[in-house]
């Protein structure tokens, strides 16, 4: 049963806005814990509205993500994922992700999740959220890792069609 939408629309407007905020603050102050927190409501709204079994397992997989991103980045731990997973990149769906300190793969697979998120769902809120999800998970990768960004943009320039 679709979830009710009266306020939804305000509701996402408010998301965007405290995501933006969150994006503008991260990347000003290059800490990315004040993006990644900005990002919470979004995420918690989306787990609340998907109600497929693969939106909501992708929606409650970004909630985790981002609660063991808050610990990681806070407390300043690193831990490398490609000694966990072994691997240099791991399959995620149809999407291949590079594996390293979990402070960069978990904004990583958020944005592949919200992709899948996106594709998914049907709803105009839930893609939206969807939306907002992945570009935020975008500017903490930004934030924790520029180079990772420029890299991509490098391989994007890189590919002719």
């Amino acid at each position: 049963m679709p979830k009710e939408h009266k306020n939804a629309a305000v509701i996402c407007i408010v998301l965007s806005i405290i995501a933006a905020i969150g994006i503008a603050a991260g990347i000003l102050t290059k800490y990315a814990l004040i993006t990644i927190i900005c990002l919470l409501p979004a995420v918690a709204y989306e787990v609340y509205r998907t109600e497929g079994v693969t939106t909501k397992l992708a929606s409650l997989c970004i909630l985790v993500i981002l609660i063991a991103e808050i610990f990681f980045v806070a407390t300043g731990k690193n831990f490398d994922v490609t000694k966990f997973i072994g691997g240099a990149a791991q399959r995620l769906g149809r999407y291949s992700i590079p594996l390293g300190d979990i402070k960069v793969v978990g904004p990583i697979v958020t944005a592949v999740l919200s992709l899948i998120l996106f594709r998914r769902t049907y709803g105009v809120y839930t893609r939206w959220l969807a939306v907002i999800i992945l570009v935020t998970s975008i500017a903490i990768i930004y934030v924790i890792n520029p180079e990772i960004i420029q890299q991509l943009i490098d391989k994007v320039k890189g590919v002719k069609v």
